[in-house]
């Protein structure tokens, strides 16, 4: 079970191949809440995604992961600042939970 106690209203935000750190919201912030990413995979060599709590990297999905589409939940708030996605040029992410504006 979640310690963060959140609404079920949540926003999405779309994160492109290619980006280097976009944060989720405008600018985001400790605290933000990451529900859910949505990754779809479209080159396997070039698929790799990694989530940041503005300073500590995770890769969430590496490079030689299948073509497809991945729902990976994570029910967490950020510790250190905005929540961050990179996504490869083989990567495209949405991103859902409530980010600030």
């Amino acid at each position: 079970m979640s310690g963060v106690n959140n609404p079920y209203a949540y926003f999405y935000e779309t994160i492109a191949a290619s980006q280097t750190a976009q944060p989720l919201g405008t600018t985001g912030a400790k605290g933000d809440y990451l529900h859910r990413l949505i990754v779809t995979v479209t080159a396997t060599a070039t698929s790799t995604v990694t989530l940041i709590d503005n300073a500590t990297s995770i890769v969430i999905v590496a490079a030689t992961t299948p073509v497809g589409i991945y729902s990976i939940e994570f029910n967490a708030a950020s510790v250190s600042g905005a929540w961050k996605v990179t996504t490869g040029a083989g990567a495209t992410v949405i991103a859902v939970g409530n980010f600030t504006p």
